[in-house]
């Protein structure tokens, strides 16, 4: 990635044109929707093409707007080249003006293989910036090419509704942290407005298929794979690009799922009673077992959840047993959920109890 002479208020100018007028209206639009006064913006830069044109846009137009624009580059230290690329990222993005260009290293190690310990890796990373700069939100450069891979993943591992709605841009709701202002863009268009300006940006071997991260199989990475391959087949067997197809398949999943949300949050209220000692939570079947299907879903795993299983780990086949505990109950449990959570059914009675245990065992 060479240097730039030129600051990004320079490249992009008064009256942008093309690809470039694109990416800096989405990014003005986006920052006028959610933020009505001055606030601190931290971006994630790899230094990929979506990533700087995010950063070309924001350094550019946030602080025409009043905000305070501070980036930040993580280092995963999993490439021999990947420091020399961070400091030059950081370098590439004082020059175009930032008010401040941060690195930071991480240390990759976790379950999930190495593209998940990177992710958690990189967004703990992320926070801690924020919470320490007070910026009201993580700004990204995901794209409507990336929200299309996400709804082929989520539809291959048989996900619900809200892993089907994809990544939010981060206008659904008052207080989001991360924000997506390009989401609506391809990412043609963002690299088409690099080039228009002369900004370069570093390719990540780990994003191609034949890259030096596999999954647990020795297959590629399955975001890699569906990218080179899958999104491409889906196009020739169409006959039409499938990738703003599966964006509005995300947007009309969200909206469906922030109403299923909403109906669970008020079944909540009306099926948890006050818990006993060493309970961490109770709920009434009698009144749960009413609930739609779908709604009452949503609320064992909220209550699940609360209880202290894990989230991530937290599948359709435990939400199933605990529906059957409400449903069908002949007895059987407990339920044994990942994170050290057990649920009974009391015997002679219709409530559920969700309890910690020392077990690390799941249904």
């Amino acid at each position: 990635m060479s240097p730039h002479s030129r600051r990004a208020s320079d490249l992009v100018g008064a009256t942008p044109t093309g690809a470039l007028r694109d990416v800096s209206l989405a990014l003005r639009h986006h920052l006028e929707a959610a933020f009505a006064d001055p606030v601190t913006l931290v971006l994630a830069v790899s230094g990929g093409a979506d990533s700087m044109a995010l950063a070309l846009a924001a350094i550019d137009g946030a602080p025409r707007l009043g905000h305070r624009v501070v980036t930040v580059t993580i280092d995963h230290g999993l490439r021999p080249e990947s420091g020399e690329e961070a400091r030059r990222t950081a370098a590439a993005l004082r020059d175009l003006g930032a008010d401040e260009a941060r690195i930071e290293r991480v240390s990759v190690t976790g379950p999930g293989g190495p593209e998940a310990a990177a992710r958690d890796a990189r967004w703990d990373a992320l926070n801690r910036h924020a919470d320490e700069l007070g910026a009201a939100a993580i700004l990204t450069g995901h794209t409507a090419d990336d929200q299309a891979e996400t709804v082929l993943l989520a539809l291959a591992r048989g996900s619900g509704t809200r892993a089907l709605a994809g990544m939010g841009s981060g206008l659904e709701s008052p207080g989001q942290r991360v924000h997506r202002p390009l989401l609506g863009l391809r990412r043609a268009t963002l690299r088409e407005a690099l080039r228009q300006v002369g900004v370069t940006w570093a390719e990540d071997p780990t994003n191609r298929p034949d890259g030096p991260w596999r999954a647990a199989d020795g297959s590629p990475l399955r975001r890699a794979a569906v990218r080179a391959e899958a999104l491409p087949a889906l196009r020739r067997a169409l006959g039409v690009d499938p990738v703003p197809a599966l964006a509005r398949t995300a947007a009309l999943a969200r909206r469906d799922a922030d109403a299923l949300d909403a109906a669970a949050a008020e079944w909540l209220a009306e099926v948890v009673v006050p818990a006993e000692d060493g309970e961490e939570a109770r709920a009434r079947c009698s009144r749960l077992v009413e609930a739609p299907e779908a709604v009452r879903a949503r609320v064992l795993r909220q209550l699940s959840i609360r209880a202290g299983a894990r989230p991530g780990d937290l599948g359709v086949v435990h939400i199933a047993a605990l529906d059957g505990l409400v449903t069908c109950w002949r007895g059987q449990g407990p339920i044994d959920l990942p994170g050290g959570v057990l649920v009974r059914r009391v015997s002679g009675s219709s409530v559920l109890v969700w309890w910690r245990s020392q077990s690390v065992h799941s249904v």
